[in-house]
């Protein structure tokens, strides 16, 4: 299955140049390698809080859970307060309770300012609730940069840190391309990614070697073509607002 999955990465890196050089990069480094080189800071423009689309489904509008439920099922522990959500920490994850499949998504966030490394804001947006994109104050908090803001966890750093200072609002718009299996559970083609944090480009249609991990980057396992979106509860208040979400396999050629 490794060759398998290497072909595939090949094929699919010759038609996207940016990541290419990002896929080749998962080679030179273990994971999260504290050795690994910090991304650029740069400067993002001014936050503008981008309204859902007519054909989107919003998944949070500051007022209610009704899209949303405990990953066992119960109700959602989390507060909702100023038209924002907040974790409760230790409560547990949340997840949509709808499932999706590609997708481009918005989501927009504010860690606390407290703590520092990988215990300052710490959350993540899971796409499938497999694939993570790392929420965490990265704004002048060093760690291991493939565990920082806008990572794909244990996989890809951002190409460069664009976050804003702890308690002030950033944002994700990232397009999800999800993996395809053959009927025996083979992989047929894995998983790409683009993100934009704060409307800066930080991951380019890179390549997931599987699913993202802690201290591991694990192969493929078949899983359903549409699972929820979830949302991580890692004993941080980390807050989100003005969630919404388009299904791309709606709209395919």
């Amino acid at each position: 299955m490794r060759t398998f999955l290497l072909i595939h990465l090949v094929l699919l890196a010759t038609t996207v140049p940016q990541g290419l050089s990002q896929v080749h990069s998962l080679d030179e480094w273990d994971v999260h390698d504290p050795d690994r080189p910090q991304p650029t800071m740069v400067t993002p423009g001014d936050l503008i809080s981008s309204p859902a689309p007519s054909d989107a489904i919003v998944l949070f509008d500051g007022t209610h859970f009704n899209e949303w439920t405990h990953t066992n099922e119960d109700s959602v522990q989390w507060q909702v307060i100023n038209n924002y959500m907040e974790v409760v920490p230790g409560s547990g994850h949340i997840q949509t309770t709808r499932s999706f499949g590609d997708v481009q998504l918005h989501i927009e966030w504010a860690t606390p300012n407290s703590g520092t490394g990988q215990d300052s804001g710490n959350s993540g947006v899971y796409l499938m609730s497999t694939y993570e994109v790392q929420v965490l104050n990265s704004y002048n908090n060093p760690t291991y940069p493939d565990g920082q803001a806008a990572s794909l966890y244990g996989q890809y750093p951002p190409l460069v840190n664009a976050s804003r200072p702890p308690l002030e609002w950033q944002a994700y718009d990232i397009v999800f391309r999800r993996p395809h299996f053959e009927e025996d559970g083979q992989l047929k083609s894995p998983a790409r990614v683009t993100v934009f944090h704060n409307g800066v480009l930080v991951q380019d249609n890179v390549i997931l070697t599987g699913p993202t991990d802690h201290k591991s980057r694990p192969p493929y396992r078949a899983h359903e073509e549409r699972l929820p979106i979830l949302l991580q509860d890692h004993n941080e208040p980390t807050r989100f607002r003005n969630i919404w979400i388009r299904d791309l396999e709606h709209h395919s050629n």
